[in-house]
């Protein structure tokens, strides 16, 4: 498969998991980011087959923490209690926000161009969330928040520790994905975040998430970003919102105003102009 399409079918499967959960999985953001997690994980780990090398297990429980124990609970507390595309425009936001993460952890500050992106997309979300006749859930806001700065922080962190040179991309995910989702299994059971059954449907909806948005796009987006770079794959992550917009609009006739539209175009605009000011950087002597 051409590389460029693999990545463009890796976020648009992640465009779906906001309409498989609003409209297939019980409200149980906990266990359904475990089941997810654990789902995919193991998929993904008996693909690669491989062990975590000796002493950067508390690295790893770090990020996978970061990257999918927390980002997984907080994703679905806002897919469930957001709009699908106006919780999808929050996970664009990523990039802008590891630029800031960057310039406090890694001493990398950011260029003029990329300031600029910081506040559009900035500008962008503020109209996302502003709805002329109802307001939007602050709670879920919060949450699809703070996962963009769960996730930005453990991409960060894989930059500064760097990935053992005998763990492929998947192993290095599927290990991740492990930690993360036993996590939330415990949390899940603590807290007594558990449905209480779960009809064929759920079943389904859990199973489509744990295999078909998840352990298959990650396969695909990591293989696109290995062989073309993250700078060149990075942007097509505009279109995951783009296709939870349609679905809501489609499934659930629930419409974007004129400016929430605005805003998502501009969201965009500030991820093009970060990575457009990130190719126009000069590199490193």
């Amino acid at each position: 498969m051409n590389l460029k399409l693999a990545a463009l079918l890796a976020a648009i499967l992640w465009g779906f998991t906001y309409i498989i959960t609003t409209t297939m999985l019980p409200h149980n953001p906990i266990f359904i980011g475990a089941v997810r997690a654990l789902g995919g994980g193991l998929l993904l780990l008996a693909i690669a087959r491989q062990r975590v090398p000796k002493g950067y297990w508390p690295k790893l429980i770090a990020l996978g923490t970061l990257n999918f124990g927390a980002f997984f609970a907080l994703l679905f507390i806002s897919a469930i209690r957001l709009p699908g595309g106006v919780a999808g425009t929050f996970q664009t936001l990523g990039p802008l926000v590891a630029i800031l993460l960057a310039w406090a952890l890694l001493s990398q500050p950011p260029t003029l161009m990329k300031i600029v992106s910081i506040l559009i997309g900035a500008v962008g979300v503020t109209l996302v969330i502003l709805r002329g006749d109802a307001g939007i859930d602050m709670l879920g806001v919060a949450a699809a928040l703070a996962s963009v700065v769960a996730g930005s922080l453990g991409g960060i962190l894989i930059n500064r520790w760097g990935r053992p040179a005998e763990m492929s991309l998947v192993s290095f995910t599927a290990w991740q994905l492990l930690i993360g989702g036993t996590e939330l299994a415990v949390l899940a059971l603590v807290i007594g975040d558990l449905p209480a059954s779960l009809d064929w449907t759920s079943v389904l909806g859990l199973s489509v998430l744990a295999v078909v948005l998840t352990a298959l796009p990650f396969i695909l987006w990591f293989r696109a970003i290995v062989a073309l770079g993250a700078a060149t794959v990075i942007p097509f992550v505009l279109v995951t919102p783009v296709v939870a917009f349609i679905l809501d609009a489609v499934i659930r006739n629930v419409v974007p105003s004129p400016l929430q539209l605005v805003g998502v175009v501009l969201v965009m605009a500030g991820l093009i102009v970060n990575q457009w000011a990130g190719a126009r950087a000069p590199k490193p002597a």
